[in-house]
């Protein structure tokens, strides 16, 4: 019996000592990738901080870009200021159209258009509706008159007009029709 007994406590021995190196295998595994799981994640963040700042210097640089184009356009306001004494109105309405065609094709460079609304049924939008009138000869809920024009990026409103909208619920509350041959 001393010697099964004896085969029990060395494959017993035998056990213990292959478990506690698969343990300490494992440990070590799990070292190495809690290692690897933080160098990942701190490249990660390092990743993430350098494209915000990337995209940080992006924004000025075109910002900037934008700015540069804007000042030609400012000097020629700042020259027909100066001139006021010595130009005739002709020439300073002349000069002020210039500037405002430069400044138009400085929008459209960056992709902004002006909207025509005059005309148009109201869309609130692409409209900010300041005031209503009611013109009986013109159809309910149109613009009568733009009082700041739109603008828009592709087909998304940059800037919505400020405009006056028809409003012809008044001539219907008064018991008359809102077209103008009646």
């Amino acid at each position: 019996m001393d010697r099964d007994q004896n085969r029990t406590e060395s494959s017993d021995a035998s056990g213990d000592a292959d478990a506690n190196a698969e343990a300490s295998a494992l440990k070590k595994d799990l070292v190495a990738e809690k290692d690897r799981y933080l160098r990942l994640a701190a490249d990660f963040d390092n990743y993430r901080k350098r494209i915000a700042k990337e995209s940080e210097r992006r924004a000025a640089a075109q910002k900037e870009a934008f700015i540069r184009e804007l000042l030609p356009i400012i000097d020629n306001l700042e020259r027909a200021v100066r001139s006021e004494a010595s130009a005739s109105s002709d020439q300073l309405l002349h000069g002020v159209k210039m500037t405002l065609q430069q400044l138009s094709r400085l929008l459209h460079k960056h992709g902004i258009e002006p909207e025509e609304s005059d005309g148009q049924p109201f869309d609130p939008h692409y409209h900010d509706a300041i005031m209503t009138r009611c013109e009986p000869s013109q159809p309910d809920h149109v613009v009568l008159e733009t009082l700041e024009p739109g603008y828009k990026k592709g087909n998304e409103s940059f800037r919505p007009a400020k405009v006056i909208v028809n409003d012809l619920s008044r001539i219907k509350s008064s018991g008359k029709t809102n077209r103008p041959d009646q």
